[in-house]
């Protein structure tokens, strides 16, 4: 199992934006061949002083992948260009991290 935290900060004010294009791009992503979750996440509201929030032009990308060449094929996907085609000015920062569960 491959796990994805993918962390997206928008411009200012895009992040309503950038999760419109996630979500239409949700039923592509959720058939491809190993993939097992993959759903964008915000703050959770009301949870309390232990929190720490990550802000209103951020958004999480939270991705679970059978296999790493699952992974891969994800990437280089046609819908996962397109995708990025449309964001692509929106998007301030991204930071990808690819994570294996730890025994």
């Amino acid at each position: 199992m491959i796990q994805v935290v993918a962390v997206i900060t928008a411009k200012p004010g895009q992040r309503a934006a950038i999760l419109e294009a996630i979500r239409a791009n949700l039923p592509a992503v959720r058939a491809e061949k190993g993939c097992v979750e993959y759903g964008p996440a915000v703050d959770a509201e009301g949870i309390g002083s232990f929190q720490t929030r990550i802000g209103p032009d951020t958004l999480f990308v939270i991705e679970k992948w059978q296999d790493a060449d699952a992974l891969k094929a994800h990437a280089a996907a046609p819908h996962m260009a397109a995708y990025a085609a449309k964001v692509k000015d929106l998007i301030a920062s991204r930071v990808i991290h690819v994570l294996s569960p730890a025994a």
